[in-house]
C-alpha cells in the first residue's frame, strides 16, 4: 500500500526545466541569487519611507553645512586667480580664447536644437525607470532632505 501511494505522489509532480525562468532573470540575479535584487522592494512601505527619510535627512543636513562653505571657496578661488593674473603668474591668450568662442558658436548654430541626443534619451529613460520602481523611497528621501535642510 505504501509503495502504491508513493507512485501516485510521484505522478502528481512534474519536473520542470530551470532554463526557462533563469533566462528571464537579469544576469546579476542569475549570478548572485534572488537576495541581491532591488533592496527596497523587499521591505514594507513604512520601512521604505524610513530608509528614504533618514538618508534624505542626512544628505540635507550635510548639504546645508557644505552650502555655507562652497561660496566661500569659489569666491576665494576667484580672488586668488585674479591676484595671480594681476601679478603675472597667469597669462591669458585672448586671441586663442576668441577663436575658440567663435568655433563654439558655429557648432551651436549647426547643431539642431530640436533633437535630443540618444545618450540623453537613454539616461532619461533609466532615471524614469528608477523613479517608478523606487517612488516610495524617493518620496521619503525628498521629505527627509527638506527636513535636513531646515534643521
Amino acid at each position: 500500500m505504501a509503495a502504491a501511494s508513493q507512485r501516485n505522489v510521484k505522478r502528481n509532480f512534474q519536473s520542470r526545466g530551470l532554463a526557462g525562468p533563469a533566462e528571464k532573470q537579469p544576469w546579476w540575479l542569475q549570478l548572485l541569487g534572488q537576495e541581491f535584487g532591488p533592496s527596497a522592494e523587499r521591505y514594507s512601505v513604512a520601512t521604505q519611507l524610513l530608509i528614504g527619510g533618514v538618508t534624505g535627512w542626512c544628505t540635507g543636513f550635510m548639504f546645508q553645512k557644505v552650502e555655507k562653505l562652497a561660496p566661500t571657496a569659489v569666491g576665494g578661488g576667484f580672488i586668488l586667480l585674479q591676484l595671480a593674473n594681476h601679478t603675472g603668474y597667469i597669462k591669458v591668450d585672448w586671441q586663442q580664447m576668441e577663436e575658440d568662442m567663435k568655433k563654439a558658436k558655429e557648432q551651436l548654430k549647426n547643431c539642431k536644437s530640436n533633437q535630443i541626443p540618444k545618450e540623453v534619451k537613454n539616461k532619461a529613460e533609466e532615471v524614469m525607470s528608477f523613479v517608478k520602481k523606487n517612488v516610495i523611497v524617493i518620496g521619503g528621501f525628498l521629505g527627509g532632505f527638506m527636513l535636513g535642510m531646515s534643521s
